[in-house]
């Protein structure tokens, strides 16, 4: 069964989007030639480690609590909060507790 993406106009409830494929919780939302809109699911100490993206890209935490390692430091993110990060920069995310994440990556056209 194909995954299914989001149509131009479509609403998205970030809370429930993945639902639509049993086991699956980090998806992909929409994806362009442009851009990229993924929504990911971190279980408490899950970790996407040290990674970079080649455009710029925003890291905005639905719900839960997240750390971002980025520029030299380590910032928290909690529900409603998010980090712009320039491109090339290398970055990792960790989940503090449960985590829902909105990921946006600019590509480079």
């Amino acid at each position: 069964m194909a995954t299914h993406h989001a149509a131009p106009g479509e609403i998205v409830d970030l809370a429930t989007w993945a639902q639509d494929v049993p086991n699956e919780k980090t998806k992909v939302i929409a994806k362009t030639n442009e851009m990229e809109l993924v929504r990911l699911v971190l279980p408490t100490g899950k970790e996407f480690a040290n990674h970079k993206v080649s455009g710029p890209c925003v890291i905005h935490c639905i719900t839960g609590e997240i750390e971002c390692a980025a520029m030299g430091g380590t910032q928290v993110l909690t529900s409603g909060q998010l980090l712009y990060l320039m491109p090339d920069e290398p970055h990792s995310v960790r989940a503090v507790v449960d985590s829902v994440v909105l990921l946006t990556i600019i590509f480079k056209v």
